[in-house]
C-alpha cells in the first residue's frame, strides 16, 4: 500500500504502510456482490526517512496520536472487463470519511503454488486530494493530489 504526491514540482516521493489488514469475502457467483474491508495503521508509514515519518505521525498529518486506524470500506464492484473493476468505498482518515473509487485488476486467482491455498493477486489505483481529509499542509506546494498504488495477494485463511 504505498502513495505519492508531487513534491515541490521536483520529484514524486513513493511513501507506503506497512501494517495493514485486508479482508475480502468474495463472492464467486457474483464479484459484485463481494465485501471488502481495509484497516492500515497510521503509525506504519515509511517514508525511508525516520525524522519525516515521525512528521507524518504528528498531528501536522496523520496524527496517530488522536488517530490510531485508517479504514476503507467498500460500498459498490462494478466490473468493467473480464478481470478489471470499478471498487468506490468509503474511505476513513482523521475521523473523516469520504467516498473514493479505485480501478482494479484482478492479476490472478489460482491456488498458490506453494502453500496450495486459494489466492487472489490484484493490483488497484485511485486518487484523492489529501486536503479533503485534514491532511492538506503545505498544499500547493506539496501536492494536494496523491496518487494510491496497491498490491495484493490476498491468500484464503
Amino acid at each position: 500500500l504505498t502513495f505519492s504526491y508531487l513534491h515541490l514540482g521536483f520529484s514524486r516521493p513513493v511513501v507506503g504502510f506497512s501494517d495493514f489488514d485486508v479482508s475480502l469475502n468474495l463472492n464467486q457467483d457474483d464479484v459484485t456482490a463481494s465485501k471488502l474491508m481495509v484497516s492500515i495503521d497510521p503509525a506504519s508509514i515509511d517514508s525511508g526517512v525516520e525524522k519525516f515519518d515521525d512528521h507524518l505521525k504528528s498531528d501536522d498529518f496523520f496524527d496517530i496520536a488522536t488517530y490510531s486506524d485508517i479504514s476503507f470500506s467498500a460500498t459498490g464492484i462494478e466490473m468493467t472487463g473480464e478481470n478489471t473493476m470499478t471498487i468506490t468505498g468509503d474511505l476513513t482518515m482523521k475521523g473523516i470519511t469520504k467516498p473514493i473509487s479505485l480501478d482494479a485488476t484482478v492479476n490472478k486467482a489460482a491456488n498458490h503454488p506453494m502453500r496450495k491455498t486459494p489466492t487472489i493477486g490484484i493490483s488497484a489505483s485511485g486518487k484523492l486530494m489529501r486536503s479533503d481529509w485534514d491532511l492538506g499542509r503545505y498544499a500547493p506546494n506539496v501536492g494536494d493530489e496523491v496518487t494510491l498504488n496497491i498490491q495484493v495477494e490476498l491468500i484464503k485463511s
